[in-house]
């Protein structure tokens, strides 16, 4: 009885362990395909690239991961790739936009196929814990200062902003209609670092970035003596600790229909910095990407270099990406109706 119980051991561990094995040996042979859906220098390829570095090591198999930058459509381009066109075998993921699931599920991205409902939720590297998404204003520009840009007939504010969709072209919009900011968007830039390069050359007068970006990549923006300063944030329910005589959009909301809209449409905050893979991936190579995101977020080694880079961590894993999701499609009606039909309009024009 007893070797008869350990033959019945060994039997229901086999496929366990042969499962194991298989998810080894396949990223043994196959390195991981990073794709990004911004172009060089901004803040998705800073995470994507300190993400890439440590991802491997917490991978079964240790794979090489290689990230390929396919900027278009506000990163609506990458994601459409990485549902419709990547091969479904957990050797390729993509870093996008948070606001294109937001964008898809509202039905605003345009007649495009995908669909965050199917896609594997690897997980988010930042949950907005410690980040805000600031609206930077030069201090040259004619609107002086927030009571200026809301006033009535006053000047107008432009601001770069990248493709429709996108989570910089959005909330323009939203704060325009929502909180009553006077802003004139100029939309096309392909990526974020072409928006703060046409912002330091006057080309346009303001643009939104996350703060842990503009740490990154802009950290005299942050200076006293810097060229613009802070007039919004955005995707946070109470002021950033570091930013407390900027008002949130909650409190400029104009009522509230206008603040429900916004508490919406911050929801994506929570899984800022997302990554995905294909729908249908092997079960086993999904469990192993999602669990090596939440490695890596932890891993000294990582949190060092992402400290050096003043980049927020504070992840969020796959099943929480897919209960967001979730949450924004069960949304109060009106409030979703409102908001499609504000990022419709904005998109046509």
């Amino acid at each position: 009885m007893f070797l008869r119980a350990i033959a019945i051991a060994v039997l229901l561990t086999a496929p366990v362990a042969a499962r194991a094995d298989s998810v080894e040996d396949f990223y043994k042979s196959h390195p991981i395909q990073m794709i990004v859906g911004y172009g060089a220098g901004g803040g998705y390829d800073v995470y994507a690239r300190i993400f890439a570095r440590h991802l491997g090591g917490h991978m079964p198999g240790n794979p090489t991961v290689i990230v390929q930058n396919m900027p278009g459509a506000g990163s609506l381009r990458a994601a459409n790739y990485i549902y419709s066109v990547a091969p479904k075998d957990g050797a390729t993921i993509g870093a996008i936009d948070r606001q294109v699931p937001f964008s898809a599920l509202l039905g605003t991205a345009g007649p495009v196929p995908f669909d965050p409902r199917k896609v594997t939720w690897i997980g988010a590297l930042s949950s907005y814990a410690n980040d805000a998404f600031l609206l930077f204003v030069r201090k040259d520009a004619p609107a002086k200062t927030l009571e200026d840009m809301r006033r009535p007939g006053g000047p107008e504010t432009t601001i770069g902003g990248s493709a429709d969709g996108s989570t910089d072209n959005d909330v323009i919009n939203l704060l325009r209609i929502a909180a009553g900011v006077n802003l004139k968007l100029i939309s096309g830039y392909p990526d974020g670092n072409s928006i703060s390069l046409a912002l330091e050359r006057g080309e346009v007068h303001a643009r939104m970035v996350g703060l842990s970006s503009a740490q990154s990549t802009r950290p005299d923006w942050l200076r006293p003596d810097s060229i613009v300063h802070a007039m919004v944030q955005f995707g946070r329910a109470t002021r950033h600790p570091d930013f407390p005589e900027v008002p949130t959009a909650r409190e400029l909301a104009k009522d509230e229909r206008a603040r429900l809209m916004i508490e919406i449409a911050e929801m994506p905050y929570k899984l800022s910095r997302p990554y995905i893979a294909p729908p249908d991936i092997p079960p086993e190579r999904a469990a192993a990407l999602q669990n090596a995101l939440m490695e890596v977020a932890k891993d000294p080694r990582f949190l060092e270099e992402a400290a050096k880079l003043k980049i927020d961590i504070s992840p969020a894993p796959g099943s929480e990406a897919a209960s967001m999701i979730e949450r924004i499609s069960t949304a109060p009606p009106e409030a979703l109706d409102a908001l499609k039909k504000l990022f419709s309009e904005q998109s046509q024009r």
